[in-house]
């Protein structure tokens, strides 16, 4: 773990370029805005019917061409912020962080990818649009509450304090259930995105289709049993 004194990083230099995100105002940022004792309401409820619908987009038809490059926000437009890309960048690195299995979720694009996700037109995607958007939120506000900062500014042993108490449904206490339901599907939509990639194949010992440096045949052991032979070229 790293030294808890240091801030959580959460550098986005590495982002994928892309079109203009559509711009609004988060309501975090009112949210945030409020009395202190305001402030330690309800942030899902304040959050609700707050969260606009993705903008209307034909998504990528039945037959796309996967094999040609294509820059994010091609097919439709992005929804996270600045803001919001920093919050999601510095969760996905408390999740999946630097070790000596692999980097950190924010380095091979896992930030990213979860944009693409919350703002393809698909029911799938769209569901769980609101679920993240207000989990952001939600912890936006819970880390002003607690330590007067935003989320991706905290030291790494205050961001763990929060998430300690939402990482596992069945132990949080009621007022964190909501919050643990965010919190276990942006991690499934993190983890989804870091092991669909080749440093993730690696974290995990998967090799993957690739060619063997050298291949003598099946075992002799198969091809007895097969009642076949095997003959040299």
């Amino acid at each position: 773990m790293s030294n808890p004194d240091q801030p959580v990083d959460v550098s986005i230099s590495g982002r994928v370029t892309r079109r203009e995100a559509m711009q609004w105002v988060m309501a975090a940022v009112a949210v945030s805005a409020l009395p202190p004792t305001a402030r330690r309401g309800n942030a899902f409820a304040q959050a609700a019917g707050s969260i606009p619908a993705a903008p209307p987009a034909k998504g990528y038809g039945v037959d796309p061409k996967l094999v040609t490059p294509h820059q994010p926000g091609a097919f439709w437009p992005l929804t996270f912020t600045d803001a919001q890309l920093a919050t999601v960048t510095a969760l996905a690195d408390v999740i999946i962080p630097k070790d000596d299995l692999g980097p950190a979720a924010s380095t091979v694009g896992v930030p990213a990818m979860i944009d693409e996700w919350i703002s393809a037109p698909y029911p799938q995607q769209q569901g769980d649009r609101p679920v993240i958007l207000e989990g952001l939120i939600w912890l936006e506000a819970e880390s002003q509450k607690r330590f007067a900062a935003p989320f991706a500014k905290l030291k790494t042993e205050q961001a763990h304090a929060i998430c300690d108490d939402i990482c596992f449904a069945p132990t949080a206490k009621p007022e964190f259930r909501k919050a643990s339901d965010f919190f276990n599907r942006f991690r499934s939509l993190c983890a989804s995105a870091y092991y669909a990639t080749p440093a993730g194949w690696k974290a995990i010992g998967y090799v993957g289709n690739v060619a063997l440096e050298s291949f003598d045949g099946p075992p002799a052991e198969v091809l007895e049993k097969l009642g076949v032979t095997q003959t040299v070229v």
